[in-house]
């Protein structure tokens, strides 16, 4: 049996005529850039995120990057970041000529830990940027406390947690200044290319931010400020459009095949210290969606050689991230040692994404869950 890391056929078969319907009306309208399918998608995509605006942009890089140039970071500041995580977490900061700066994460959830911020201020920081890794959100409550009282601007990266909630009910984007998503085909909510879009309660940073992402024109040809192409394709807001109707139902899947795996990984005997499954630490607090699953993430132990016992088995599985900030080549002028940051770096060498998809049935999750004991030989 192969079973992919993720089956966006099995997705689209099922919406494939609404799809079509929708690009063909975009064809017949000609109206390419922005229009009336990226205002719609903007306004339901910033309820759904329990935002006020939405802003869409090319990608959920380009949200990170635009937001902190609403922000007017730029060289001589410093951005806070976590160790670990997709590199444009820390790649716009330095696009932009800031310096990141970064931080352990907590090895429950694999998101920022809190407690380990303050100590990384300085007169320099000017924002945080807190990542929902994996589809559940960093613990936001210290990190706003900190921010406020410190004077700090803080950018939530979403682009894994669209629709997840933080223990007091506020989804995944809504929480910070401004909250970044990403819709690569990917991910729960996933275009037919790049997408992305940056959800804002601040009316000011909206416009903003809506300004920049058209070369900082207003009126078009008339430039205050320098921004960048940055909008999101009419097209792809027209498949994305059709997709939040299923977005509920994915994520509830989601979280099914995740219960399922708890329950399959208990019989089958498979626990620490072979294989630690992912927390979902909000899961008692009654609110909706607590982690949405982006990734399910084991900590394994021997990850490399079981990740090739699965490969052999027709399992596919994926890494995320085997070399954390610190260690990447572009930073190393940044001057931190490799043991600066333990919980990243184990990270790094011990986390196994199996697949969650929607779509998987029972028995592809058994058989990825009986390859991983006949590896362990439990």
């Amino acid at each position: 049996m192969n079973i992919p890391s993720l089956d966006l056929q099995a997705q689209h078969s099922l919406l494939h005529q609404e799809i079509l319907t929708a690009i063909e009306r975009v064809m017949k309208t000609q109206v390419f850039i922005l229009g009336p399918d990226v205002k719609n998608l903007e306004e339901r995509i910033a309820a759904y995120s329990g935002s006020t605006f939405g802003i869409g942009v090319s990608s959920g890089t380009d949200a990170l990057l635009v937001s902190l140039m609403a922000l007017e970071v730029g060289p001589g500041d410093e951005v806070i970041v976590p160790d670990y995580s997709f590199f444009a977490t820390a790649g716009v900061v330095s696009r932009v000529g800031a310096t990141p700066v970064f931080v352990d994460i907590d090895p429950a959830t694999y998101n920022i830990d809190p407690q380990k911020i303050e100590s990384a201020i300085t007169p320099r920081t000017k924002a945080i940027i807190a990542v929902h890794l994996f589809g559940q959100c960093a613990d936001m409550g210290p990190i706003l406390q900190l921010a406020r009282t410190r004077g700090l601007k803080i950018i939530e990266d979403a682009a894994q947690a669209i629709g997840a909630a933080y223990r007091d009910g506020r989804r995944a984007g809504s929480i910070g200044d401004v909250g970044c998503l990403s819709f690569f085909p990917s991910k729960n909510l996933g275009a037919m290319g790049d997408g992305g879009m940056v959800v804002t309660n601040d009316a000011v940073l909206a416009e903003k931010i809506a300004i920049l992402r058209v070369h900082g024109a207003k009126p078009k040809y008339f430039h205050k400020n320098i921004g960048g192409n940055f909008r999101l394709d009419t097209i792809q807001a027209a498949v994305l459009n059709v997709k939040l109707d299923h977005l509920d139902e994915w994520t509830r899947r989601r979280r099914e095949n995740a219960k399922k795996y708890q329950q399959f990984f208990r019989e089958a005997g498979l626990a620490a210290p072979a294989v630690c499954l992912p927390e979902s630490v909000y899961e008692n607090d009654g609110v909706h969606h607590p982690h949405i699953y982006n990734q399910f993430v084991l900590r394994t132990l021997r990850r490399d050689e079981l990740r090739q016992h699965l490969r052999q088995a027709g399992i596919s599985s994926e890494v995320y991230y085997p070399v954390p900030f610190h260690a990447q080549e572009c930073f190393q002028n940044l001057g931190y040692a490799r043991s600066d940051f333990p919980a990243a770096t184990r990270a790094a060498q011990e986390t196994l994404a199996i697949p969650i998809y929607p779509e998987l049935t029972d028995d592809q999750m058994q058989t990825v869950v009986c390859a991983i004991k006949d590896f362990y030989h439990v």
